[in-house]
C-alpha cells in the first residue's frame, strides 16, 4: 500500500461525515434484525473485501471505526446477544445507545483517549468440577472489541498454524477432532494431553501487546488493546485491578489467546510433532508411550521458560487416545478409530436432561418437550457427529423413557391412567394390569401398555427431535 493511500484512508475514515453516516446507519439499519448476510458461518461481502486488504500501516484505528466494519460489529454482537454487564445495558439498547452517542465514542477511540468499564465477574461450574470465572464486558465494549477482533482477525488469522481450529473463521470443533481421528488412523495411538492450568488468567500482558506490536504501527490500537487487558474485574461490588490474563467472555479473548499460543503451534511444527490445537485444549499424537513422556516433559518445560505458562498435571496425561476426551469425543479402540461421545460428555447429558423432565416441575407435557427439544437439537448438532448410531439410538430410549415416566405421573390416579389408556388403544387386559400395578413410573414407562400408548411418533409430533447420527 503506497503512503498516500494509507493517508488517504486515514483521511477518510476519520472526518466528520463518515462519522455522520454511521449515526444515520445505527438508525435505519438496525430498527429490525440484523442485515442480511451477517449470518454465522458465512463469508460475507463485508469480511471477504476487507480480508483481501493489505495492510493498514498507522491506520488501523479508522479501519476498526471504518462504517462497515462497526455495522458487522454491531451485527455480531446483536446475534450473539448475551446478559449485561456492569452498567446494565442490554443488547437491545445498543443501537440507540450508538445512535446517540457514536460521534463522541468514535472520536474518543480516533484521539487514543477512550476507556473500556470494568468487566463483571461471573461464574459459571465446570463440567468436571470447580468453577470458570468470566469476565462479561459492557455490550457497548463488546461492541468495541468485536471491531476491534475484526480488523487483527484479518490480519493475523491468514498467518496462524493449521493445527490451530479454535474461534477461527471456517473452522470448527468437528475438523478438529477429524484431524485428531486421522492422527490415530495413522498408527499415532498415544495421546499427550496437555492442560493448561488456568491459561487465560495467566497471559502476560506485556509479552501480548509486544507480539502484537510487532506487526500493529498503529499507537491508539495497542493502547485500547492494553486497556481493555487492564480495565479490571468487578466483584462483589470492587473493581480489582488486573495485571495479568484476558479475562473470557469478551469477543477479542479467544483471538488474543490464539496470537499467545501460535508461538506453541510453531515451536511444535518446528519439532515435526503432529498435533491439533483448540484454545487452549493441546493433543499431540505419538507412537509409543516413550515418545509420548519425552515430548510432555520438553514442552512443559518449554512453555514454562518461553510463555510462563504451567501445565495442569493433574489433568495432563500420556495415555491412549480412547481412555482420553478431546472436545467432547473420545475414539473407539479396535479397528479403525471411529468418534464417539466421551463418557463424560454422555454423563452431563443425562443430568440435563434429568433437571428438565423431573416429574415434580408441574409443567405440561408440551411445553416441557419444547424445553427440552431446545437443549437437544443443540446437543445433537454437536455430538451427532458421533459415529456410534447404537449410543444415540440407547440415548433416545432413555430419554423417550423419561418422558412416559413424566406422563404417567401426570395422569396421576388409576381411574384416569385406565382411560388413558384404552383412548389410546391398548388392549383391555394390559390396560387393567398396568392402571392397577403397584409398580413406579419408571419401571412402568419401560412397559409394553406405555410403549404402545405414548409411541415415539406421539413424542416427535410434539417437536422431540431424532437421536441420528448428523449427515
Amino acid at each position: 500500500m503506497s503512503g498516500k493511500r494509507q493517508n488517504n484512508q486515514c483521511a477518510d475514515g476519520g472526518n466528520a461525515g463518515s462519522g455522520q453516516q454511521m449515526v444515520l446507519a445505527f438508525a435505519e439499519e438496525y430498527r429490525g434484525e440484523a442485515p442480511k448476510g451477517l449470518g454465522e458461518g458465512t463469508e460475507t461481502r463485508v469480511a471477504k473485501r476487507i480480508a483481501e486488504s493489505p495492510a493498514f500501516g498507522s491506520c488501523w484505528m479508522e479501519e476498526v471505526c471504518g462504517r462497515e466494519n462497526c455495522l458487522h460489529a454491531l451485527a455480531r454482537v446483536k446475534a450473539n446477544r448475551g446478559s449485561a454487564g456492569m452498567d446494565g445495558m442490554t443488547v437491545q439498547q445498543l443501537p440507540g445507545f450508538l445512535k446517540q452517542q457514536w460521534l463522541t465514542i468514535r472520536e474518543q477511540l480516533l484521539r487514543g483517549t477512550y476507556k473500556p468499564q470494568p468487566v463483571k465477574r461471573v461464574e459459571i461450574p465446570k463440567p468436571d468440577g470447580g468453577v470458570r470465572k468470566l469476565g462479561i464486558p459492557t455490550v457497548l465494549d463488546r461492541f468495541i472489541q468485536q471491531a476491534v477482533m475484526q480488523v487483527l482477525q484479518r490480519s493475523w488469522d491468514r498467518t496462524f498454524s493449521d493445527h490451530s481450529y479454535g474461534f477461527r473463521p471456517g473452522r470448527s470443533a468437528h475438523q478438529a477432532v477429524e484431524q485428531a481421528q486421522r492422527y490415530i488412523a495413522e498408527g499415532r495411538r498415544w495421546v499427550v494431553d496437555m492442560d493448561l492450568e488456568k491459561f487465560f488468567d495467566r497471559v502476560s500482558h506485556d509479552r501480548l501487546m509486544a507480539k502484537l506490536a510487532e506487526r500493529i504501527e498503529d499507537k491508539r490500537l495497542l493502547r485500547l488493546i492494553r486497556a481493555f487487558l487492564r480495565a479490571g474485574v468487578m466483584e462483589d461490588g470492587l473493581v480489582q485491578p488486573v495485571d495479568e490474563g484476558t479475562p473470557q467472555g469478551g469477543p477479542l479473548s479467544p483471538l488474543l489467546s490464539n496470537i499467545v499460543l501460535d508461538e506453541l503451534d510453531r515451536e511444535l511444527e518446528k519439532r515435526g510433532l503432529r498435533f491439533v490445537r483448540y484454545a487452549d485444549d493441546c493433543s499431540i499424537y505419538v507412537a509409543s508411550r516413550r515418545a509420548g513422556q519425552r515430548v510432555m516433559t520438553s514442552v512443559t518445560a518449554w512453555l514454562s521458560a518461553k510463555l510462563r505458562l504451567t501445565v495442569n498435571q493433574s489433568k495432563s496425561a500420556v495415555a491412549r487416545p480412547w481412555e482420553r476426551k478431546f472436545l467432547g469425543f473420545s475414539f473407539t479402540k479396535t479397528g479403525v478409530p471411529k468418534r464417539r461421545i466421551a463418557p463424560k460428555a454422555v454423563d452431563r447429558f443425562k443430568e440435563r436432561v434429568r433437571e428438565i423432565t423431573r416429574r415434580t416441575r408441574g409443567i405440561g407435557i408440551e411445553r416441557m418437550v419444547e424445553e427440552l427439544s431446545r437443549y437437544l437439537r443443540g446437543w445433537l448438532g454437536y455430538f451427532g457427529y458421533c459415529q456410534t448410531p447404537s449410543v444415540l439410538r440407547s440415548l433416545g430410549e432413555w430419554t423417550r423413557r423419561r418422558l412416559r415416566s413424566v406422563v404417567w405421573k401426570q395422569w396421576k390416579t388409576g381411574r384416569r391412567r385406565f382411560a388413558e389408556l384404552r383412548q389410546r388403544g391398548v388392549d383391555g387386559s394390559l390396560v387393567a394390569q398396568t392402571a392397577g400395578s403397584s409398580h413406579g413410573p419408571w419401571r412402568l414407562a419401560n412397559s409394553p401398555a406405555l410403549s404402545f400408548a405414548l409411541p415415539n411418533s406421539f413424542f416427535e409430533s410434539l417437536g422431540l427431535p431424532k437421536f441420528q447420527p448428523v449427515q
